[in-house]
């Protein structure tokens, strides 16, 4: 498969770690401290999951090699949407006039891109798709709840959007040589660990050492299956991107795999955690720095629980 486009949408505004002091108690150096977070990006009051999806694909368009109108399915794929009844991938089809589109939305809490590839690559396998358009929407500030001393402060807004194809479109276009996914609501606090249920709650993360312990571990796993999976080691990565979930985690992760913390590219120090589209957005905001021949490993790790992998060759 092939990246023939990425795009990308953050909203304009930055909250401030100060602006939970007064909320949870929380001071600035403490969040910093713990996280990696100076700042997070919020959706401005007009702005939604739909809105910053459309213009990350807006973005992806200006960069495509052919019509949008070519595209036969659309993969949108969050945990925090406006709507799951009307779709962003059904939102998108309208917008940008795919008629012959198959629209379908997932959610596996923050892997939920890396599963969006992964049904992508079934698709195309099964020969039911041959271009493709991936949109991850996290509208994390619309369902958080800013006065939760555990996970009120973690969160930002973003959407990406990738358009993919089965045979490449044009000379230079970067190739996933492989998707790897894993379930993992059978280890530690499982479904618990992170919940979202919008009648009842935002967005609540019960038990956060479990998480960061699991995701270090998870995110690891990933990496090495799939690179082993493709007779390499993690030491052939030119650059590892972590699910942008807590700055320590990629720091345990870069020890653990004794890399060198300048190989891990982020973003959450200034726009918190993105949720889904986080590991797609650090990747789209840097697609300047990779040069031909480098291989980006993508690892995930998801409430609920679930992991995966991703590399990708320049």
């Amino acid at each position: 498969m092939f990246i023939n486009a990425m795009g990308y949408y953050i909203p304009a505004e930055r909250v401030p770690n100060e602006h939970f002091l007064e909320l949870n108690g929380l001071t600035s150096e403490w969040i910093e401290q713990r996280t990696g977070i100076k700042t997070r990006s919020k959706a401005a009051a007009e702005e939604d999951a739909h809105t910053m999806g459309l213009k990350a694909i807006e973005d992806a368009i200006s960069k495509l090699p052919y019509s949008v109108e070519d595209v036969d399915l659309i993969v949108a794929a969050s945990y925090s949407p406006l709507d799951t009844v009307a779709t962003l991938a059904h939102v998108a089809q309208r917008e940008f006039n795919m008629p012959n589109a198959k629209a379908v939305y997932i959610s596996s809490a923050c892997s939920s891109l890396v599963n969006g590839l992964e049904i992508i690559e079934g698709y195309f396998a099964m020969g039911k798709a041959k271009k493709a358009l991936l949109i991850s929407s996290e509208h994390n500030t619309y369902y958080s709840n800013p006065s939760d001393p555990k996970a009120g402060h973690l969160w930002g807004d973003a959407a990406v959007a990738f358009f993919i194809s089965k045979e490449q479109c044009k000379e230079g276009e970067a190739e996933i040589l492989d998707i790897y996914t894993r379930g993992l609501g059978h280890i530690g606090k499982g479904p618990m660990g992170v919940c979202l249920k919008p009648k009842e709650d935002g967005i609540t993360m019960p038990d956060g050492r479990d998480v960061f312990m699991h995701a270090c571990k998870y995110m690891i796993d990933a990496l090495e299956h799939i690179t082993s999976t493709n007779n390499m080691t993690v030491e052939d990565l030119t650059y590892i991107i972590c699910h942008q979930a807590n700055k320590r985690i990629v720091a345990n992760v870069a020890h653990q795999l004794k890399r060198d913390e300048s190989a891990f590219l982020n973003n959450i120090e200034e726009l918190g955690n993105t949720g889904a589209a986080s590991t797609g957005l650090v990747m789209a905001q840097f697609e300047d720095t990779f040069k031909p021949g480098d291989i980006v490993g993508l690892c995930v790790f998801g409430g609920g629980y679930s992991s995966g992998g991703v590399l990708v060759k320049f």
